[in-house]
């Protein structure tokens, strides 16, 4: 699969339904950075009337997880991928248009290396931001990754 946002949004649809249907959409893709966002609506409210925490959990697992899968594409090499571990922070009401990004691609490089090279997994942890419309820091969340060669 090319790793664009069109063919990564169409991934969602048939793969992740349920981030498709909630409106999570990829915007930008690069070797570094992944951007994502999604829009409170009506479907992925809380009780509070701001997003429930969960759509921004995806969101922001999206941004982390398709750079590992880009960075696993590019290797050549058949490798597994799993979230061990997940951490986050919620500073504010989601409410409008919340963008994610993850800007740790370079982390990514080095664990599938070692695990190319040694055969044994290598974990790592990368951080996705999220903020509202007016730059606002709304959430923060931390995913661990763990790669091994198949």
């Amino acid at each position: 699969m090319e790793f664009t946002p069109s063919k990564l949004n169409t991934f969602l649809l048939f793969k992740l339904p349920s981030a498709y249907i909630s409106g999570v959409r990829v915007k930008q893709i690069t070797t570094e950075k992944c951007i994502v966002s999604v829009k409170h609506r009506w479907i992925n409210q809380n009780p509070f009337n701001s997003m429930y925490f969960a759509v921004q959990a995806m969101a922001a697992e999206l941004t982390t997880g398709a750079l590992v899968m880009y960075h696993i594409k590019n290797s050549g090499k058949k490798i597994s991928m799993l979230v061990a571990n997940n951490k986050g922070n919620f500073s504010k009401k989601a409410k409008g248009r919340i963008t994610f990004t993850c800007t740790e691609g370079h982390l990514i490089a080095d664990a599938i290396a070692q695990t190319i090279a040694t055969g044994e997994g290598q974990t790592f942890w990368m951080k996705s931001i999220g903020v509202d419309e007016s730059g606002d820091q709304v959430s923060e969340m931390d995913f661990e990754w763990s790669v091994r060669v198949k």
